[in-house]
């Protein structure tokens, strides 16, 4: 188990609590708030410390610190009898961003409402450049309305991927089966891979990169336990939209997917549903349950997410 400590301003960590609302549990004295997610237990103290800590904390730690202008001057890391686990022996080597190369990403993770969506794509080394050119980058930092845009770009100039969408109905199957979320997108970036280079034949591919969700040793064992294996030259990166064109295509691929999905959601249940896991989720989440039961969630929500009990409080 490793630990680090990192100093961040008053609002990034008001940022964090609204990020980490479906992971929240009871905070101990001093401190704002308490989460846990499947890679660290993050807690954010009054005094503007923040302690990450468990399996993997450089995942939750890697979301925050790009944000923070205060990280490198006051980061405290302490190692445990372990290596530093960020970095890994899976990393790219850097001539794999100006290569043919497979990005893969994911998009709905996080979001109450919604399915999740994994896209692989393939893209050549002189096409870098051209997408360059229309406006690819990480999907987070453009507004839905571009990526819209941006993704029927990159439909014009038809590169190949594969989207694999998991519907709430299978996703709460699954998650009641002991799956964690975790280990369903580790099974859908596999299967988009694999049905990817199928696709792309004997196209030119120097290597593939998943932006990174877990650590490899981690999804190498979500892989075993379905008697699936890596494929070769897979190599994991935190941040890889912001390095790699071809998981920027995937990253925007998949959240134009997600958004399609959520405004065919939204005109099934006659109203609105927001991305997300805040209180304003709560309050749709609460009306839907008063027009058509909470059965009515499974086939439009992750209903493990804390926001359905949080609901109630609205009824």
């Amino acid at each position: 188990m490793s630990q680090h400590v990192d100093t961040f301003p008053e609002s990034i960590i008001k940022e964090m609590q609204k990020h980490y609302t479906n992971k929240l549990t009871t905070e101990p004295p001093g401190a704002i708030f308490r989460a846990k997610t499947e890679y660290a237990v993050i807690t954010a103290y009054k005094s503007g410390k923040v302690l990450f800590q468990g399996k993997s904390p450089e995942v939750e730690v890697n979301k925050w610190q790009s944000n923070n202008t205060n990280t490198t001057k006051t980061r405290k890391v302490m190692k445990s009898e372990n290596k530093k686990t960020s970095i890994h022996s899976f990393s790219p080597p850097r001539n794999l961003f100006i290569s043919s190369h497979i990005g893969t990403d994911e998009a709905g993770t996080g979001d109450y409402f919604g399915p999740i969506t994994v896209v692989a794509a393939y893209v050549q080394e002189d096409q870098i450049e051209t997408i360059k050119s229309i406006g690819v980058r990480d999907s987070k930092n453009i507004t839905d309305q571009q990526i819209r845009k941006t993704a029927q770009k990159l439909m014009d100039l038809k590169i190949p991927y594969v989207l694999h969408v998991l519907p709430n109905e299978k996703y709460n199957q699954l998650q009641k089966n002991g799956w964690t979320q975790g280990k369903m997108k580790t099974m859908m970036h596999h299967h988009a891979i694999k049905n990817l280079t199928k696709k792309i034949g004997n196209s030119p591919l120097s290597g593939i990169l998943i932006d990174q969700f877990c650590q490899p040793n981690v999804f190498k064992k979500h892989l075993a336990t379905e008697n699936e294996q890596l494929t070769m030259d897979t190599f994991f990166m935190t941040k890889a939209e912001s390095y790699s064109i071809a998981v920027a295509a995937a990253s925007i691929i998949a959240r134009t997917k997600f958004l399609t999905e959520m405004d065919r959601l939204s005109n099934e249940i006659g109203t609105t549903i927001p991305k997300g896991a805040s209180s304003k989720v709560d309050r749709v989440i609460a009306d839907i349950i008063r027009r058509h039961g909470e059965s009515a969630l499974t086939s439009c929500a992750k209903v493990h997410f804390a926001n359905t009990k949080k609901a109630y409080s609205f009824l």
